[in-house]
């Protein structure tokens, strides 16, 4: 399929992929009805984007003069990067157990694997931790992939394993000099940050590996990398956080959610922080969240997981535009 040329006029994904994802998302529902989640809508369009410094929302714009087409345009709102937030507050306002299959959009160069409008699923279970949603999640996967039971490892050990390093005792010094000895970097290691180098490290040396025979989940993720993640209460130098992985590809984040307002303004304010010093926006803090968590959020956790990429490994397509109707470049 991807080497077929194609009119600019026709969708990119072929027939039986169009059927193949109508029937994932009959696959999802029933999962998801078994367990009495309830299946509920947000808004794509907010007045609040992402502070996360490594998300970029897309900005809606709308012209200052509906009379003038060359008006100047001004700044209208966001295209959710992720439906989490409008979420919790329905959580905080009694919703129960809730999922979510929606349209997000992030600011990233399309590849193999990203395409700036893509299809999430996201869902909270009030009453789980992220232990209790690593085992649902497994079950998800094997539900919509019939593939084997997840294996689960964490962050620490599988640095150990793959690295021979412990990323949360590594003095910044020495994963510099770890980096620079790999030869990823085509300048030095120490420009960029200590979570950088460990992204680094992750994404372009362990992530290829992971998954390949049954999905793997990563469970402590540092507390640094995990801004709506509650920080363990056992060691503080990691945060109730996981990630699945499936064929060398991240498919899914999941949190121990972060119920504290005051500590979720301050993490707000941090990353804010990072982006000015690193020359990108500051976003506005979503105040509705805020006020949402301080009434009161449900002790509860939370996953986002990429559809686009689930059709991906059950189709057995390497690149995205082949299971999408029209991608960005068609769109």
């Amino acid at each position: 399929m991807a080497n077929k040329v194609l009119p600019a006029w026709h969708p990119q994904a072929d027939i039986e992929t169009l059927h193949a994802r109508a029937h994932l998302l009959h696959s999802i529902r029933a999962f998801f009805a078994a367990r009495s989640v309830l299946e509920v809508e947000t808004p794509v369009l907010s007045a609040h984007g992402t502070t996360d410094p490594y998300i970029e929302s897309f900005c809606a714009a709308k012209p200052r003069s509906a009379h003038n087409s060359q008006a100047e345009f001004t700044h209208a709102g966001y295209l959710q990067t992720s439906p989490e937030f409008p979420m919790k507050r329905l959580l905080c306002a009694g919703s129960g157990c809730i999922y979510q299959i929606c349209k997000v959009f992030r600011q990233e160069q399309s590849g193999r694997r990203h395409n700036p409008e893509f299809t999430l699923l996201e869902w909270y279970r009030v009453g789980f931790d992220h232990h209790d949603l690593m085992q649902e999640v497994d079950a998800f996967l094997q539900h919509t992939l019939a593939c084997k039971p997840a294996q689960t490892i964490s962050y620490q050990a599988l640095f150990e394993q793959i690295m021979q390093i412990d990323p949360l005792s590594i003095t910044h010094e020495q994963l510099v000099n770890h980096v620079d000895t790999l030869g990823i970097l085509a300048g030095t290691a120490d420009e960029f940050s200590h979570d950088d180098l460990l992204n680094l490290l992750f994404s372009h040396v362990i992530e290829p590996n992971l998954g390949h025979d049954r999905p793997l989940l990563v469970h402590s993720f540092p507390a640094s990398q995990s801004a709506l993640a509650r920080i363990n209460a056992d060691d503080p130098r990691t945060a109730d956080r996981f990630e699945a992985y499936v064929a060398g590809m991240e498919l899914a984040n999941g949190f121990y959610e972060l119920a504290d307002a005051p500590e979720q303004r301050q993490r707000f304010e941090s990353d804010n922080r990072v982006r000015a010093r690193a020359g990108q926006p500051e976003i506005p803090q979503d105040e509705h969240l805020l006020d949402a968590l301080a009434h009161g959020l449900p002790d509860c956790a939370g996953v986002a997981l990429g559809l686009d990429r689930l059709l991906m490994l059950k189709m057995q397509r390497a690149d995205i535009q082949d299971v999408l109707a029209f991608p960005f470049q068609r769109a």
